[in-house]
């Protein structure tokens, strides 16, 4: 049942409110001023609280305030009568869900209740969601190489510093990436990732930068581009060393003037947008072979993040196959399998010359074929090595 305390200094108020929502089923707290309420709610945990406006010891607008400042933060609804209208306003603005005036209105007070039930449902799926997506970015390793990817992340993450991340295929560049922007200032902003090799030359700079009505054949309909999408946040350009020049040339302007054109149209959008990028070619290289602008390197490359091959960081093996391990069973709905320290060792002697996502198949691989213990010799059998 969900919780709801009753803050009122009226009993009158707080005996007809009990006995409106325990029919519906809720489970009814009360508490007779301020004070007393905010002690409730310090020692035990409330969905939705209905909360007076004006009372003696403490008002509704101190006890939100304080309220505000704990972990625990339940939906509130103010109860106001006419003349305090104002004050309710006020509450609004310090995080109350709606405020009702008295006598409250039977519809009215069960709809907002359960609008405000409904809302405080959303924010804790929010933050289970983000918890779970949290430990799935995370970055698992102590080695010296990953120590010094995560302390560059560290002071790098709350700048607007653009950031060029380099690697092989498979070591975590998107991670890196995902990790910056997290622990910048535009985390509750999108991120939008662009995988640029996926797409097709003749098709980037649509994708990137949108495109108007009739700019082209199958364009339909006008479309907003990914920097558009990503306005506010980070746009995160993976494989860039796959752009076109074209497209390479539209991006530069972008970074130097903050607006992007559409394809198709001539007016100039203004986009506040932060660029990581990242590739797995040398781009010193492509540059001296023309494939890759100069200019549009230097502009990336403020920050330069290599991250390390596995066979740079075997140390952390151990590590990832737990984690691994972790998910696995959580995903297939199993119990977790163990791994004996021989087999860690013998895998820790591999090439893995397809790095993490390499070694996560290879885990996996074992939990579908393996019993409840994965040994040496299942190893052997099922490695690729």
């Amino acid at each position: 049942m969900q919780k709801i305390l009753i803050i009122d200094d009226e009993k009158v108020i707080r005996s007809t409110l009990k006995e409106i929502l325990e029919y519906e089923n809720y489970e009814i707290f009360e508490a007779q001023d301020g004070v007393e309420g905010l002690k409730m709610i310090e020692s035990q945990d409330f969905d939705l609280v209905l909360c007076d406006i004006k009372m003696p010891k403490m008002d509704g607008l101190e006890v939100i305030d304080k309220v505000s400042k704990m972990d625990k933060q339940p939906q509130f609804i103010m109860i106001s009568a006419h003349g305090s209208i104002e004050s309710a306003v006020e509450a609004t603005k310090k995080g109350a869900f709606d405020f009702i005036p008295k006598p409250p209105d039977l519809n009215r007070l069960l709809l907002t209740v359960r609008n405000a039930l409904d809302k405080n449902n959303l924010v804790t799926e929010t933050k289970v969601l983000k918890k779970k997506l949290s430990k799935k970015l995370d970055m698992v390793g102590e080695s010296e190489a990953i120590s010094q990817v995560k302390e560059t992340i560290e002071k790098v993450a709350p700048t607007d510093a653009r950031v060029l991340i380099t690697g092989p295929n498979g070591t975590g560049k998107e991670l890196v990436a995902h990790w910056l922007h997290q622990k910048s200032n535009r985390s509750n902003a999108p991120f939008i990732a662009v995988n640029c090799a996926a797409i097709p030359s003749e098709l980037i700079e649509s994708e990137l930068f949108g495109h108007e009505k009739g700019a082209f054949t199958s364009a339909n309909k006008q479309r907003q581009g990914k920097f558009e999408q990503a306005n506010g946040g980070t746009i995160f350009l993976d494989e860039i060393g796959d752009m076109s020049l074209s497209a390479q040339a539209k991006v530069l302007r972008a970074l130097q003037e903050h607006k992007i054109t559409r394809v198709g149209g001539d007016k100039d959008i203004k986009v506040d947008v932060r660029v990581l990028a990242a590739t797995n070619k040398d781009l010193k290289r492509e540059i001296e072979e023309n494939n890759f602008r100069e200019d549009l390197y230097h502009r990336l490359s403020v920050i330069l993040i290599q991250v390390p091959a596995l066979k740079d960081r075997k140390e952390d093996i151990p590590l990832l196959v737990d984690r691994f391990l972790d998910d696995i069973a959580k995903e297939y709905g199993t119990s977790k399998k163990s791994i004996e320290k021989e087999a860690i060792k013998q895998l820790q002697q591999f090439p893995w010359t397809g790095n993490i996502r390499e070694l996560r198949n290879v885990v996996e691989r074992l939990v579908i074929l393996c019993n409840q213990t994965i040994t040496l010799e299942d190893i052997k059998k099922y490695a690729d090595y």
